[in-house]
């Protein structure tokens, strides 16, 4: 299967099961704020990551798809916090005004909640043929590992306090290893772990998520450096007062790193052969985007 077609048929998948396990509340401005952000067009990586993972270990992808659309939820949730004013100031996400500019502040922070909150729900509520209860733990615990203290927020507090200051190439790697790269290692642990992996496999697929998700980053500030707006589907040109990798290395510098970057992700697989086509292709894609 090419991978186009392995990308549009589980998008279709996450898709139809957001709306269906979507928060739903008594509030009709924070569910309008909820359904705008969630569903707007998007890649779906993380989740897509997850589906794949399980895959490439023989599990099946519907026992780890709920457990994706928490990603997702947790994903997006982040993607209306990073917008705010206080953070990354941004006005645009996935082609329409950002939540807070369409909603305001107050209900926009109150989708993000309901997002993340549903999200660990879902693991908590479990779902048929999903696994185990002491496996859900451990689903939930990466997932709040990847968003907690020395995951996103780790990430993001140092963006901010770095933001006008010069900084060395390890510290925009701590950055975004926790800013992008966290959610990206949880995604491929979740489904590693649905799939039933023994510790080396996970290794293996959790190195390939961390150099994947340090890849995408790279070419993010790539995207903001050198695209429009309107190709894109948010804003550009907004990381000017900090250190992207851009601004650290160029623009063919910083496409080299990624491409360096993905090659390591690819050699962390090799112990799986044809098995990891898709997520070999993945990884391809992630270098090749153009938004």
């Amino acid at each position: 299967m090419g991978l186009e077609k392995a990308l549009s048929e589980r998008g279709l998948l996450i898709e139809e099961a957001l709306r269906e396990r979507k928060p739903r509340g008594e509030s009709a401005s924070v569910q309008a704020a909820v359904d705008w952000s969630l569903l707007a067009p998007a890649k779906r990586l993380r989740p897509i990551l997850a589906l794949l993972v399980t895959e490439t270990l023989q599990g099946d992808p519907k026992s780890v798809l709920p457990a994706g659309c928490a990603v997702e939820m947790v994903h997006t949730a982040s993607l209306i916090l990073d917008d705010l004013p206080c953070m990354d100031d941004a006005a645009l996400r996935r082609g329409k005004p950002a939540c807070h500019v369409e909603f305001g502040v107050e209900t926009a922070i109150l989708a993000a909640f309901a997002l993340q909150n549903r999200a660990f729900e879902i693991l908590a509520e479990g779902w048929a043929f999903g696994p185990s209860a002491s496996t859900r733990v451990l689903l939930a615990q990466e997932l709040a590992k990847a968003i907690g203290p020395s995951g996103m927020i780790a990430g993001q507090a140092a963006d901010l306090e770095t933001t006008g200051v010069a900084i060395d190439l390890s510290t925009l790697e701590f950055i975004h290893s926790r800013k992008t790269g966290a959610l990206f290692i949880a995604s491929a642990a979740i489904g590693a772990l649905v799939a039933g992996a023994a510790e080396k496999d996970r290794a293996a697929i959790v190195a390939y998520a961390k150099n994947l998700g340090l890849a995408f980053q790279v070419v993010d500030d790539l995207i903001d450096a050198v695209s429009k707006a309107e190709e894109a589907g948010k804003d550009v040109g907004k990381d000017l007062k900090k250190t992207t990798f851009v601004s650290f290395a160029g623009v063919e510098g910083a496409r080299q790193l990624a491409r360096e970057l993905v090659g390591a992700s690819q050699e962390a697989l090799a112990g799986f052969g044809p098995r990891a086509r898709a997520l070999l292709d993945l990884a391809s894609y992630v270098i090749a985007r153009r938004r």
